[in-house]
């Protein structure tokens, strides 16, 4: 049986990032949130870790997505869990939802939550393609957007912008579009279906 994306949008999205400290999932979350809130006007919440996970240990951001009032801002029932090492994917694999879309970073998850995680190789990308692993968590985030259809890849592109240092907008737009194309090629595999042309923003 093949893992499904959970049918996004929906009335009421849960979405956790785990990670590290270090590896930018508080900043995935902000990111994500203000992509959907401001640039696709929708209603959010997002909460964060905080403590000694910022130094090392596994942290978390939840970002809430709804088309009405979130009444309350936690996840009770998750719609997709990305985790980007072992100790996040053990940490905060609770509360899942049935059929929730789980992503895991192939080479630092050795033992992922569920046999239905979408494992993917963010890391090694950033680091090879892109000489910067700290951008693991942007390809993450367009891996989201590319395998749900949660937010649009232009949004999370401004957001991220918005929120990137400044000289770094090239380098977050190639991993944006590095994400995507991680993740089509998994819906290639996953259904036989021919992997569509790439056009000069895919580079």
């Amino acid at each position: 049986m093949k893992n499904k994306a959970p049918s996004l949008p929906g009335a009421r999205v849960e979405v956790r990032l785990a990670g590290s400290g270090g590896q930018g999932l508080v900043l995935a979350g902000l990111v994500l949130a203000e992509a959907v809130g401001i640039y696709e006007g929708r209603e959010v919440a997002m909460v964060q870790s905080y403590g000694p996970e910022a130094r090392g240990g596994a942290s978390k951001a939840e970002v809430i997505i709804s088309d009405a009032p979130i009444d309350y801002p936690l996840c009770t029932s998750v719609d997709v869990l990305v985790a980007l090492s072992q100790e996040a994917a053990d940490a905060y694999c609770w509360d899942l939802k049935p059929g929730a879309l789980i992503l895991v970073d192939k080479d630092l998850v050795a033992h992922p939550p569920s046999s239905l995680a979408v494992a993917l190789p963010f890391t090694a990308i950033a680091r090879d393609k892109l000489k910067k692993v700290m951008v693991a968590n942007v390809l993450a985030l367009a891996a989201i957007s590319e395998l749900t259809g949660l937010v649009g890849r232009r949004s999370l592109e401004k957001a991220l912008i918005a929120r990137a240092p400044a000289g770094t907008e090239e380098l977050n737009k190639r991993a944006i579009a590095l994400g995507a194309k991680l993740a089509r090629e998994y819906k290639t595999r996953q259904t036989g279906e021919a992997l569509p042309e790439l056009g000069s923003e895919d580079l």
